[in-house]
């Protein structure tokens, strides 16, 4: 009965009217062998995916070992030093307070623990402010965790683009379609492919492990959309024009994390002006290149080309999907540059890892300058993908 249910359940979903294009199947996708049994002409198969999840064990391990033995020695060498955010003075009961009650406690309970310690309200404040701090990561953490990403994001860049240059789509976006499914799965593709979704299942791991940022939603949806587009792709070879948006989204990814390496460094100007780059470099790709190179290619050259089928507006929908986030991106980069020309500087990040106390509010309302310029203790930040307002301590 349990077998006869799965077997009813994977005939449905790897039914071939909606996988495939019309008069082909499974078969027809099953590669050919060679002469003499070596390997002919190989397609993608939906079980090349699985070796993706223990490469992303063996990234998470490597990242590990880089983080520790090459970003952390380079941290420390930039005058990077290990020192948490300022502790909390012990107190019992403010302590059982924000481990059992609340983190942040309302101006009635504010009030009880005022009478209850004869502390003032606004040292009670501090006192929870200074707490929620302590759990927050080190400027050390961060500088190691964006290094990681650019060394990766660069190198998968450059293999990418060394790889689609030499490819025929990459000049003509039609012969993504042409011959399609029957477009053969070389190794360098192979590689390539199985690399980049290996690298997000491991952002999908670590992201519920590493710093935790107010945009851990969109973040989620983004690396959810980033492995279904790829596995997708993959499974009914689209991996031609999976090339061409894979290798745009890492154009201008490794700037973001240099700006913040930057950042950690206390390089403002370096890190004022990488940011830049990286703006110009992001809204020309996902607001320029993107929909009228990639999507056109996948909506109309497509259309035009094998027609649409059940997959094919599932895929579309995820790109387009992905497109809505690039203009929400977009958008907040956009924001905090026009802040930075207008005033001279931008408000405090309200998705920082770090809260500031009113007296460093004070100090860097007066001080701050520069586009991505750093309160005393490293509070503002700008956040992976998304920019909104001052930055230091990212994503």
């Amino acid at each position: 009965m349990a077998a006869a249910a799965a077997a009813l359940l994977s005939a449905w979903f790897w039914n071939e009217r909606f996988w495939l294009p019309h008069n082909v199947t499974w078969a027809d996708l099953a590669g050919e062998p060679g002469p003499e049994g070596g390997s002919g002409t190989q397609y993608p198969q939906a079980g090349h995916v699985l070796s993706a999840f223990p490469l992303a064990l063996g990234i998470f391990a490597v990242r590990l070992l880089f983080e520790r033995f090459i970003a952390k020695p380079c941290a420390i060498k930039l005058g990077i030093q290990d020192n948490g955010p300022h502790r909390a003075q012990p107190n019992a009961i403010l302590e059982k307070v924000f481990t059992s009650i609340t983190k942040c406690p309302d101006g009635r309970r504010l009030e009880g623990l005022s009478k209850q310690l004869d502390w003032d309200i606004r040292k009670i404040q501090r006192w929870f402010r200074h707490r929620r701090n302590q759990d927050k990561p080190t400027i050390l953490t961060k500088f190691c965790e964006s290094m990681w990403r650019f060394t990766f994001y660069l190198s998968i860049f450059s293999y990418g683009l060394k790889f689609i240059w030499s490819s025929p789509w990459f000049w003509d976006t039609r012969q993504c379609w042409y011959n399609y499914p029957f477009q053969p799965l070389t190794s360098s593709l192979y590689y390539y492919y199985i690399m980049e979704l290996a690298f997000y299942w491991s952002l999908m791991f670590s992201q519920f492990t590493d710093i935790k940022r107010k945009d851990f939603l969109i973040m989620f949806v983004h690396h959810l959309a980033t492995i279904g587009l790829i596995t997708f792709s993959y499974m009914n070879n689209m991996v031609r024009v999976g090339t061409l948006v894979l290798c745009l989204h890492d154009a201008s990814d490794f700037l973001l994390e240099a700006a913040k390496l930057a950042n950690y460094a206390k390089y403002q100007r370096l890190c004022d002006a990488t940011f830049m780059l990286f703006g110009v470099v992001f809204i020309i790709t996902r607001l320029g290149i993107y929909p009228f190179w990639i999507l056109n290619t996948t909506l109309f050259e497509s259309w035009e080309l094998i027609g649409p089928y059940p997959s094919w507006w599932l895929f579309n929908g995820l790109l387009v999907t992905l497109q809505v986030l690039h203009i929400i991106w977009s958008c907040l980069i956009i924001r905090i540059a026009y802040k930075a020309l207008m005033r001279g500087k931008v408000s405090k990040d309200d998705r920082s890892d770090v809260e500031s106390s009113s007296e460093e509010d004070d100090m860097t309302s007066n001080s701050t300058k520069g586009i991505f310029s750093t309160s005393s203790n490293g509070a503002n930040r700008i956040n992976g993908h998304v920019a909104s307002a001052q930055w230091a301590e990212e994503e």
